[in-house]
């Protein structure tokens, strides 16, 4: 017989979701909660296309479609000063990047408007752009590259590139603010039809994260491997990471996504933010 699915759930296997993730398929035995596992790109898509209920997605999806979408409380993936796996690799200063190419990771959507943020409205630069694989692409064809998640600790622990900038930090240093990378988002229509569904999986998200977080070093020994680095420095760089979704992180949305509706790459619907209660 075929099991019945009630909920759609994009998860991403990057290391900084291994606090929740790992917990989660441990623990969580609901297959009726079908899990869809991807990159945030692929799984704003998804969401985008109706081909999961909910899931962890890029911050921008929200600003780019918001009349679809709820964002859940208590959720996310922030960091407040150096997130350590959302860089800026270039060959010459980064601010000196104009009429450069910088190659963007085909992975992001958030930190790809970031990026374009910290280069064009702090940095005053204006390179050209062209979206791509980085892991695969050719170092020699571009002068910088925007890299995220685990291509992102690979590259930094390759050292070749001779400049490098954290994109949460030159945020933070610019804002003072906390800056959120990714949300969870559900569509609308699964928020009004199946509220005691998803009252249910946000329980289970909260506590896969609190036991995740009590289980860090134990964690930490498994997916570091996958780098690979050593488990003591994933232990360090999850434990700068934020997956709280409190006052300052809903005032850090509220002004990125008032930047990207400003440079017209978000709807203006976005603000003020709509919460799934």
């Amino acid at each position: 017989m075929t099991q019945k699915i009630d909920a759609r759930i994009g998860m991403i296997n990057f290391i900084n979701t291994a606090p929740l993730y790992e917990v989660w398929q441990q623990t969580v035995h609901r297959p009726e909660w079908r899990i869809v596992e991807a990159t945030p790109a692929v799984l704003n898509r998804l969401l985008y296309e109706d081909q999961i209920d909910l899931g962890i997605v890029s911050s921008h999806e929200y600003v780019a479609h918001p009349r679809r979408y709820r964002i859940l409380p208590d959720l996310s993936i922030t960091a407040s000063g150096p997130v350590g796996s959302v860089f800026l690799f270039s060959r010459v200063p980064v601010k000196k990047l104009s009429g450069h190419l910088v190659l963007l990771s085909d992975q992001s959507q958030t930190s790809v408007h970031l990026v374009k943020i910290i280069l064009e409205e702090f940095y005053k630069v204006k390179p050209k752009y062209l979206t791509g694989n980085v892991a695969a692409a050719d170092p020699a064809a571009h002068s910088a590259a925007l890299a995220i998640g685990d291509d992102a600790l690979r590259l930094y622990r390759a050292g070749s590139y001779a400049h490098v900038i954290d994109l949460g930090e030159v945020w933070h240093n610019e804002t003072g603010l906390p800056f959120v990378f990714a949300v969870w988002a559900v569509q609308e229509e699964f928020y009004l039809q199946k509220r005691e569904t998803l009252a249910a999986i946000h329980r289970e998200l909260k506590r896969c994260l609190v036991e995740g977080k009590q289980r860090l070093a134990e964690i930490c020994a498994v997916v570091a491997p996958r780098i690979p680095m050593a488990p003591e420095a994933c232990y360090d760089y999850l434990k700068a990471i934020e997956y709280d979704l409190g006052p300052d992180k809903l005032k850090a949305l509220e002004v990125f996504f008032g930047y990207v509706i400003k440079r017209g790459e978000g709807d203006a619907q976005a603000l003020p933010l709509k919460m799934a209660d």
